[in-house]
């Protein structure tokens, strides 16, 4: 058997967008300021990519106002069959897409390929599709008068996408908003912008007029926090830390404009005595260890029976230890590095905070050496907790990290469950169906996974509760959360009102 070659990030890089992409054109930032994209795995260069400034962010916003009367007043129709047409471009070029994503955020190629490039045609193709299918409503008012509801689109969206799923949230962000007639600036993270410059072109291929997407890598505290202030932003709707999402709103009041928010998360991942254990275990290790534990939705706290604790930690441990880390790039790899150095170091820094609180570490805890010691890698880790209130059961680690709780009811459960101030996604594996609703009614999340976790789909909101933000990405609430109601009245007896008739 031939052994399968991993392609070198030199084969992958000659066709790289680097440049701003403003009113349909790659151009240079204002300033020629520029920043190296790095690769995880190794540390290398990949690319210096433009970083957009003040004037950069003006010169796309004047573009999206150019281009604005002519998306909105398009027939909903063509509108939609343009993304469409970029659900397909998205396809025929999704071997290159995933190796991109791989490239710059360490994501397996295995992952990329078979979920985060699905599920962006998905969205784009969901959101195509509805567009002309998101209605008003006729409102039944008193004798004489008809009164109808228009959905028109805010006008200028300002969207920020994380560093962790770069390409997806470029879909799920930009899919909605353009099928409710919005034009876009979007500032991607500074450290993983290629696939949405990629993106942008097969835009343009697919038909999207100049000025309707602009793309502006560019740092938070510049290209990010001028979106959140400028004047002629409608809406900013932003992803990341929650830190951040406070600076967004308070960037954000100068005109009021709507914000989106969707932060992190804490997830509670618990596990009862009568679930199907080797089902919650598997299932146990993809919330958490899934790119790397870098998901504002990972199962990052594991809430297990006392009565199965052992047994689960028994078949739980050795599935942890036995992940195959390596190359992004290499077909065999099921788990890449974080997406940075400073990140990678940021989450070994919670091993030593788990045991000064008196944690156990079960696994991992360690970058591993040999041929991966020069890159970004973290070893799959799992602490055993003194208390739910300890900061690695409350702090949001975003990493390959879980923390172990025990509880002994179900009582005892939904309280620790709910004892962050998080709300983003939770999940439970039981045989019991009075539990299960019982419980997806009562845990303070946006969203809840019954024996299974992480699923997405373009149809299902998206979104938290507390510090993990609100508003909602997917579905027709996405749709809502681009568009103003407009309430029309309409005499239709033409009598005129008797009020101060003379």
């Amino acid at each position: 058997m031939n052994a399968v070659m991993t392609p070198r990030a030199s084969d992958l890089t000659s066709s790289i967008r680097h440049q701003l992409f403003i009113d349909g054109q790659f151009v240079d930032a204002a300033s020629g300021e520029t920043l190296i994209s790095v690769n995880p795995h190794d540390n290398s260069p990949i690319v210096a990519v433009a970083m957009a400034g003040h004037a950069d962010i003006d010169r796309a916003v004047a573009a999206a106002r150019r281009a604005f009367p002519r998306w909105s007043r398009m027939a909903a129709a063509e509108r939609g069959r343009i993304l469409l047409k970029v659900a397909d471009l998205i396809e025929a070029h999704a071997e290159e897409l995933a190796r991109l994503e791989s490239l710059d955020t360490g994501h397996p190629l295995r992952d990329s390929r078979r979920l985060d490039v699905p599920r962006t045609a998905a969205c784009f193709r969901y959101f195509g599709g509805m567009a002309d299918k998101f209605q008003g409503d006729t409102i039944p008012v008193e004798a004489g008068f008809l009164n109808y509801t228009l959905h028109e689109p805010v006008g200028i969206v300002g969207q920020v996408v994380p560093w962790n799923f770069p390409l997806m949230f470029t879909g799920w962000k930009m899919a909605p908003a353009l099928a409710a007639g919005n034009c876009i600036v979007m500032k991607p993270a500074e450290i993983t912008p290629l696939t949405s410059l990629r993106i942008a072109e097969l835009m343009s291929i697919a038909g999207v007029p100049d000025g309707v997407v602009n793309i502006v890598p560019g740092l938070g505290a510049v290209a990010g926090q001028y979106i959140a202030e400028h004047p002629e932003i409608a809406k900013v709707s932003f992803t990341g830390s929650t830190a951040t999402g406070r600076r967004i709103v308070n960037a954000s009041a100068g005109n009021l404009k709507k914000v989106h928010l969707e932060l992190g998360g804490k997830g509670p991942n618990i596990v009862f005595d009568d679930a199907n254990l080797q089902a919650a275990v598997n299932g146990s290790a993809w919330a958490i260890f899934h790119n790397q534990g870098q998901a504002c939705i990972a199962g990052s706290r594991l809430m297990l029976h006392e009565r199965i604790a052992d047994e689960f930690l028994d078949k739980f441990l050795p599935l942890a230890r036995s992940i195959r880390l390596g190359n992004p790039l290499d077909e065999a790899t099921e788990m890449g590095p974080l997406t940075s150095s400073q990140h990678r170091d940021r989450v070994l820094d919670y091993v030593g905070i788990a045991q000064a609180e008196g944690g156990q570490l079960l696994a991992g805890g360690q970058s591993p050496g040999g041929e991966l010691a020069a890159g970004c890698y973290v070893e799959p880790t799992v602490v055993q907790a003194a208390s739910f209130k300890d900061r690695v059961a409350q702090e949001e680690v975003f990493g390959p990290f879980v923390t172990v709780l025990t509880f002994k009811s179900d009582e005892e459960a939904l309280q620790i469950a709910n004892s962050t101030d998080y709300g983003l996604g939770s999940g439970l594996w039981t045989g019991g169906l009075q539990r299960a609703h019982k419980f997806a009614r009562d845990l303070s999340a946006g969203m809840v996974w019954i024996n299974s976790y992480k699923r997405v789909n373009p149809g299902s909101p998206f979104g938290g509760v507390g510090r993990s933000g609100y508003g909602r990405e997917m579905g027709f609430e996405a749709m809502r959360e681009y568009t103003n109601v407009k309430s029309v009245w309409v005499n239709v007896d033409a009598q005129i009102p008797a009020h101060f008739e003379r």
